[in-house]
């Protein structure tokens, strides 16, 4: 046999071998089964995992409450302007760290789908049993947008009386160019455990540079990045984009027009696969950015929220809304 013949033959073993050679890593579960249970600063999961836990809470009596759900790298305070703001229209937020995230255990390692999922499930029910008969939403931000959509699509969906979903993470495979999906497959089992630093990126996630500044100061938002992480990530925006056909409950979808995250196509693609008969509403915020919760318009856009939770199909205060009847117009039905 030639040796030209012979050499791609090599490379193709090397590249098998290199494959075999590491696997994303995951989290381990929590040291055993137990009934899930909220204390005052944290939130124990069925599998006895500590999460860290924020609320915040109206001085008078609570209409309502909400699980908020952060998105990645970030921590439960990305909601703490968020929470005084929908307490004083009488909604209490619960926000916890996920795992992997802030002060959770195993920093920084991917914990996989299902406990993100299972977590949620768990503070749901809690939070609905801390305020029994009130209305209990969940608010995802980002990646806490894919979890609560995967939880909503899977065979025991958390029972939430709403969705809202502020940018939410649906930027799967589908949506990405095939080089890019196959640099990443080889990346997460040749180097899992490289990690890069989340700095001289061209993206502009939010117009409050105050914010932005302190998030860079804040030692409990992740700087570095494993690859297995991302890697973890892109199967929750995949499943969570596969989710958009299943979901039922009402929902409030927020979208900035100038997001570069999670850009137009895949959000776009998400809405074209929710089910019609899905009461979902779209806000579109002309001025908003990725985080979109925390913008310079944030006040605007929480004042929607709040409309929303009090009454589902009362007009947006902002006048943001974008009808179903206009979607066809102003997004495309295929990622571009």
């Amino acid at each position: 046999m030639k040796l030209g013949a012979v050499r791609p033959i090599l490379l193709s073993l090397a590249f098998a071998f290199a494959l075999g050679a590491c696997t994303p890593r995951l989290q381990p579960p929590g040291p055993g089964l137990r009934a899930p249970e909220l204390t005052g600063d944290r939130l124990i999961a069925r599998d006895g995992t500590e999460l860290p836990l924020a609320v915040w809470r109206p001085d008078g009596p609570v209409a309502a409450a909400i699980v908020a759900l952060h998105g990645f790298n970030d921590y439960r305070n990305a909601f703490a302007t968020v929470g005084p703001a929908l307490a004083r229209h009488g909604i209490a937020t619960y926000a916890y760290d996920q795992r992997g995230f802030g002060a959770s255990p195993h920093r920084g390692i991917w914990p996989g789908d299902d406990l993100l999922v299972n977590d949620f499930a768990d503070a749901v029910d809690l939070v609905r049993a801390h305020h029994p008969g009130l209305p209990v939403h969940g608010l995802g931000e980002s990646m806490g947008g894919a979890v609560i959509m995967a939880a909503l699509a899977g065979a025991a969906a958390p029972r939430i009386d709403g969705a809202i979903l502020a940018a939410p993470a649906v930027w799967g495979r589908r949506t990405m160019p095939a080089i890019q999906v196959a640099l990443l497959e080889v990346a997460a089992r040749i180097m899992p455990a490289i990690a890069g630093r989340n700095e001289g990126l061209t993206y502009k996630p939010s117009d409050n540079i105050e914010m932005l500044r302190g998030l860079g100061r804040d030692t409990q938002v992740i700087k570095e990045t494993r690859i297995d992480a991302i890697y973890g990530l892109v199967g929750l925006m995949d499943r969570a984009l596969d989710a958009a056909p299943r979901l039922t409950v009402p929902t409030l979808i927020l979208y900035g027009s100038r997001d570069d995250i999670i850009r137009s196509g895949p959000t776009c693609m998400m809405l074209h696969a929710l089910p019609a008969k899905t009461p979902w509403r779209l806000a579109l915020y002309s001025r908003g950015y990725h985080m979109v919760l925390r913008d310079l318009q944030a006040g605007t856009v929480l004042a929607d929220v709040a409309a929303w939770i009090g009454a589902a199909e009362a007009p947006l205060p902002s006048g943001a809304e974008l009808p179903a009847a206009r979607l066809s117009q102003a997004c495309p039905a295929e990622p571009g």
